[in-house]
């Protein structure tokens, strides 16, 4: 999948869970754009390093430690963002960052995935 579009994506779900998920506050579009770059870093620099240290885990909860990996790097991406923050009213902090992350993996596995399939063929 082309890359902008990728970005594009990421920026709209992000958007997309400030809006509707409980507990996030996003200052607008530019900050949905910043957030979604610092989201593509963390998952280019952090991620594959969570993942590799955290193999044997995934391998013995059959995958379901994925989430929890997707929750830690989503919750840094919040942390790092200056115009996209967790308030944590009504739902605390950790449960509005958790259900942003697997609202996240839901948007990537059902959109971008597809779309990368149509690319190859």
């Amino acid at each position: 999948m082309h890359p902008i579009l990728r970005f594009l994506i990421t920026a709209a779900a992000l958007w997309l869970v400030a809006r509707y998920v409980p507990g996030f506050y996003l200052d607008g579009w530019i900050w949905a754009l910043i957030a979604a770059v610092i989201f593509g870093l963390v998952n280019t620099i952090i991620g594959p390093v969570l993942r590799l240290v955290s193999l044997p885990l995934t391998f013995l909860t059959l995958g379901l430690f994925t989430i929890v990996i997707n929750w830690a790097l989503f919750a840094l991406t919040v942390w790092l963002s200056p115009g996209f923050k967790a308030t944590g009213t009504p739902w605390p902090a950790w449960e509005s960052t958790l259900v942003g992350a697997i609202v996240m993996m839901v948007v990537s596995t059902f959109v971008t995935t597809p779309l990368a399939r149509r690319e190859q063929a």
